[in-house]
């Protein structure tokens, strides 16, 4: 009988790397070799085997165990790791809002044998940003020249994440102190700085940069950037010029994808130019440029805005026909239409339908149908989808649930009234304000007229039950 082998660390990487479970590739890692050839040898682990747990522990955000593999790699000293590990990790703790973790692993690198630089600082400031916590992002940065100093995608990051934060006058600030360090900005800082200024409608500083870019900067826009300088005066109403802009984008040989069509298909829509559209499609079409979901999307929404909903099946159908699957933005606002204009019926339908059509509703879809059953006094309908929302664990929004509430109150419609509120109970989740409100209106009744409900004629158990 030969001896049985034991695993090396080429093989247990394998095995890591085979292993999609995080849960199962730790008990692994931790006993990689049930049966040893010598016990009380310690398992050799490479270098791999470590980045491939810190890995899958780390995207599924398992930081205690992350936190124990960094522990022994830090004590393991044959092992020199890579800087990359380490600006994963702080990735990691970044996404897992872990800014305070982020910074120890930082400071304690060199006790890992590895010398920290800008890259690993870049990703530490980018950690930091997305948790928010920008006062010691002010921090790093007053020692980041320790480091290197502070290149394109230093301030790429900050510039990002100062415009997400709402902070856009200090991203602006950024990039003059990135022009005078003589850091030169790249199309991710224009389209950034760019797309800023178009969210805050400051469209003429915004076609100046762009200007800027090319001309002073010698910085090439891309179709990014024409889409948000599109959308930004399509906003204002200069519709012209963002027709001239897209002829641009032509002419400079940026490929004009359905973005740029589809914003200028809603504009020309909403400034009741409708009989543009056919043209616009036209051109996408001799152009080679194929219109995507939120191109019929769009479609879908002007014809319902127009109350055409012959039309708005007919883009659906055509959808489908092209090979695109209609995503739940194209069926809710066709059922936005249906019961705007009251027709319960095929709302209901089209709702109750969507799963067969491969498109499961979602909290708005059924909020949607909640709302219009409500508004057309559709009780009974809209008991049922109410109790089909608690169970889904969807809420309704509070102040249409109270009028639905106070009007089945009002109208007498008792035995609904009390199936509503079981149902609600059984969710537990609806506001204790709105149920008191409705406790209110409910003994207000004349007791003869009303059934016993004891959830609503017990404060206590009214308070108790949410």
């Amino acid at each position: 009988m030969s001896a049985v082998k034991s695993v090396s660390s080429f093989r247990l990487a394998s095995l890591l790397r085979c292993e999609n479970d995080p849960s199962a590739a730790i008990k692994l890692f931790r006993n990689p070799d049930p049966e040893p050839t010598n016990p009380k040898k310690p398992f050799d682990y490479s270098l791999l085997c470590y980045d491939l747990i810190i890995t899958k522990l780390g995207k599924s955000k398992m930081f205690d165990e992350l936190d124990q593999v960094l522990l022994q790699l830090k004590t393991d000293t044959r092992i020199a790791p890579m800087e990359i590990i380490f600006c994963n990790v702080i990735n990691f703790y970044g996404r897992g809002s872990l800014p305070s973790r982020a910074l120890l692993l930082f400071d304690e690198m060199l006790q890992y044998r590895c010398e920290p630089t800008l890259k690993s600082v870049n990703s530490l400031l980018s950690a930091l940003i997305k948790c928010g916590a920008f006062d010691k992002t002010r921090e790093v940065l007053s020692s980041i020249d320790k480091f290197g100093k502070p290149d394109a995608c230093t301030y790429n990051i900050l510039i990002h994440g100062y415009s997400q934060s709402g902070c856009f006058d200090d991203a602006l600030k950024l990039f003059d102190e990135m022009v005078k360090r003589k850091v030169k900005p790249s199309g991710v800082t224009f389209g950034t700085l760019i797309h800023g200024l178009c969210k805050n409608l400051k469209v003429k500083e915004a076609l100046k940069m762009k200007q800027d870019m090319l001309k002073v900067y010698g910085v090439s826009p891309t179709v990014h950037i024409y889409v948000s300088l599109i959308k930004a005066l399509c906003q204002v109403g200069e519709l012209s010029f963002a027709f001239k802009l897209k002829d641009e984008a032509y002419e400079g040989k940026i490929k004009v994808d359905s973005a740029i069509y589809s914003t200028l298909i809603s504009c020309v829509i909403k400034a009741g130019r409708s009989n543009e559209v056919s043209g616009i499609l036209k051109e996408m079409e001799e152009r080679g440029c194929k219109p995507d979901t939120v191109t019929y999307n769009v479609l879908i929404n002007g014809f319902c805005v127009e109350d055409d909903l012959e039309s708005a099946y007919r883009v659906l159908d055509e959808m489908v026909e092209k090979g695109l699957k209609p995503d739940v933005i194209s069926y809710n606002v066709i059922l936005g239409a249906l019961f705007r204009i009251q027709n319960w019926k095929e709302g209901t339908y089209l709702f109750e339908d969507m799963p067969r059509r491969g498109c499961v509703p979602d909290i708005l879809s059924y909020r949607i149908v909640f709302d219009g059953l409500c508004d057309g006094l559709q009780f009974e309908e809209a008991a049922v989808i109410l109790e089909e929302m608690v169970f889904k664990g969807y809420k309704p929004r509070s102040d249409r649930l109270e009028g639905f509430l106070q009007r089945l109150c009002e109208s007498g419609k008792m035995e609904i009234l009390g199936k509503v509120v079981s149902s609600l109970n059984k969710g537990n989740d609806v506001d204790a304000d709105v149920m008191m409100r409705t406790r209110t209106e409910f003994l207000s009744i004349d007791p003869a007229k009303r059934a016993p409900y004891p959830l609503l004629e017990s404060r206590h158990k009214v308070d108790g039950a949410i």
